[in-house]
């Protein structure tokens, strides 16, 4: 069957974004895509041939819900699944339209636990996007066992030890797809880009956007303590009113250009969510990760695996004096660089594709003459 495939993305960052423009620029020399998602201004550069339909946030209330039925406890297979809203009805409504009227051979949710069960219920095979954490309660279960198979936006050797394995043999893993990992330039080459000293002992310190922003308390800490380096954040930082600031800590906001200061630096500090993961893999550094919060302990999970395999050195909970810095910078001094290099494949986007596209071909061997009937009846 060559029939499209529609692809639902998460509006919350911009990963979910990256990763499936990514795919479907690939996928659309092959057959037509059509994108769902509640934003249109936050994906990459994409093929004029793929389409984009614009649908109602499904968690996102308008002030329309019906209050009677907002305390309505939720069943144990869904994971937000309120009555009386109507934006959640329309968008329901323009997805399963759109199964009746184009016929797709395959559905990609990233993410969705109710999207993935709604096409299960609409006899359309669906692929998963698999992520890190506590996810074995029955909403996601209801979601993974229902679809045709997963797909991880991660290498297999970071895999939880605890997700079952009938879910593995499923499962393509795509490591770094939708993130630029492609060589960085030399520390020369991106410090003098950055107008940093060649000399520098640079500590960058990636602040992420998902929360309320880095504290920047535990930051003054273990800058103080290193008055010979520069430490310099990039990203969103929150300050308290008790912290001392040094000199050598240098708050540079939100920036365009990530990978040139991840590449200047000498050693990075980070929370782990996946973009920043896989950047600083490709990289190559000595890497201390600070798990934040996230639904289902998303990071806390990740975050464990990457200290089980040796990629960072990881604390449940950021430093609350010096000596915790300087433990968690003699485990990061013992990070093989080029093993966390080996974990970002070469063309994940092409080889997901290529996955998706089989796949979609051999659920619906058999069916050709059947359809093409069915379209001249």
């Amino acid at each position: 069957m060559t029939g499209p495939i529609g692809y639902f993305v998460h509006h919350q960052g911009r990963g979910h974004a990256e990763r499936a423009a990514a795919i479907a620029n690939e996928l659309i020399g092959s057959r037509g895509v059509r994108l769902f998602c509640a934003r249109d201004d936050i994906f990459p550069a994409l093929d004029k041939r793929i389409e984009i339909r614009k649908i109602p946030s499904l968690f996102e209330p308008t002030g329309q819900e019906a209050p009677a039925m907002a305390a309505l406890p939720m069943p144990e297979t869904v994971h937000c699944a309120p009555l009386g809203w109507p934006t959640i009805t329309d968008a329901f409504g323009a997805i399963s339209g759109w199964f009746a009227q184009a016929r797709p051979a395959l559905f990609v949710t990233d993410v969705s636990a109710e999207l993935g069960q709604l096409a299960r219920l609409c006899s359309v095979p669906h692929v998963a996007v698999l992520q890190h954490g506590e996810r074995g309660d029955a909403g996601h279960l209801a979601a993974y066992d229902s679809a045709v198979g997963l797909l991880a936006p991660y290498s297999e050797r970071i895999e939880q030890h605890d997700r079952p394995a009938y879910l593995r043999r499923k499962t393509h893993y795509a490591s770094g797809v939708g993130i630029d990992c492609s060589p960085f330039p030399t520390k020369r080459e991106a410090r003098r880009k950055l107008g940093l000293g060649e000399e520098d002992e640079i500590v960058l310190v990636i602040a992420g956007g998902g929360g309320e922003g880095t504290p920047s308390t535990p930051l003054t800490l273990g800058a103080r303590a290193e008055p010979e380096a520069r430490w310099i954040t990039i990203g969103k930082v929150r300050s308290e009113w008790h912290e001392t600031p040094p000199g050598n800590l240098d708050h540079r906001g939100w920036v365009e250009n990530p990978r040139d200061w991840i590449a200047a630096a000498d050693r990075v500090v980070s929370s782990c969510g996946n973009t920043t993961v896989h950047m600083v893999l490709a990289a190559g550094k000595p890497w201390v990760v600070i798990p934040e919060w996230r639904y289902f302990d998303e990071q806390f999970c990740k975050a464990e695996v990457l200290d089980r395999e040796g990629l960072a050195a990881v604390s449940r909970h950021w430093p609350s004096h010096p000596a915790a810095w300087e433990r968690l910078w003699t485990a990061a001094a013992l990070i093989d660089v080029e093993q966390q290099r080996a974990i970002i494949e070469p063309r994940p986007a092409q080889a997901a594709a290529a996955w998706l596209d089989s796949l979609a071909t051999e659920l619906w061997q058999g069916t050709e003459g059947k359809l093409a009937l069915e379209i001249v009846a």
